[in-house]
């Protein structure tokens, strides 16, 4: 499959779980594929596991100076995943003040950041694709998940104004929703409540990683030349709930 071929892919987060398999399909529908994250020796690792398509590059998007530095660093880039996230499980009563400013510092100002740096170029040459990867939980209440859910929130309705800011010239932005899915980092954190989630969706099960980047792929690609603004909800039925 070549349909990005020539096209150059950058995907936040991108060294595991569902970062990384937005990176494999990217890369296998023939775009050159940037892949960033916090840790440099499971990034190089990652690169080279997905051959010459690939570089890594360290960036920590709770840090604006890194992000800055990761515009720099990314070139050109005619699709931008927003997949890097904080996601931390506390009640409310519980959340400490440290932990909510890093899930908006990393969920919010750095994907906001770094799009206004990336997009930027993009609305130059005329043509863009932007995928925001955020949560089924961003429209659904769930204990525990309040600073999440509410930076998730927030990047929907991001998603819907940049839409309109960028529509006019070349650029769609849209949304990936997920539910439950089985990743490392998400199992680290949220342990059997992950499972509990996914067996109370309609299909009864937590998605895998390749799942979600299906729809990712889909709407960074010319398949999906005439949606933005929109949310696609990939949660195994948990919008209908």
């Amino acid at each position: 499959m070549t349909e990005l071929l020539n096209r150059s892919a950058l995907v936040t987060g991108g060294t595991a779980g569902i970062g990384l398999a937005c990176a494999q399909l990217l890369a296998d529908a023939g775009a050159q594929v940037i892949i960033s994250g916090r840790d440099t020796a499971r990034g190089e690792a990652a690169a080279t596991a997905l051959g010459s398509r690939a570089r890594f590059v360290p960036a920590d998007l709770a840090e604006i100076d890194s992000v800055r530095n990761l515009v720099r660093r990314s070139g050109d880039v005619d699709i931008l995943v927003n997949n890097a996230a904080s996601f931390p499980a506390a009640l409310t009563v519980d959340q400490r003040v440290d932990s909510f400013e890093k899930t908006f510092d990393t969920n919010v100002l750095g994907t906001y950041f770094l799009t206004a740096g990336l997009a930027a170029g993009m609305l130059d040459r005329g043509s863009g694709s932007i995928v925001n990867i955020t949560s089924m939980v961003a429209s659904k209440g769930v204990a525990a998940a309040s600073a999440y859910s509410a930076s998730k929130a927030a990047v929907e309705s991001l998603t819907r104004t940049w839409a309109i800011e960028f529509g006019g010239r070349g650029v769609r932005v849209n949304c990936v929703a997920p539910g439950p899915t089985s990743t490392e980092g998400v199992v680290a954190q949220w342990g059997d409540t992950n499972d509990e989630l996914g067996r109370a969706l309609p299909l009864g099960r937590t998605a895998a990683p390749a799942e979600i980047a299906a729809a990712v792929v889909f709407l960074a690609g010319p398949h999906a030349s005439f949606i933005t603004g929109t949310t696609l909800h990939v949660d195994g039925g948990g919008s209908a709930m």
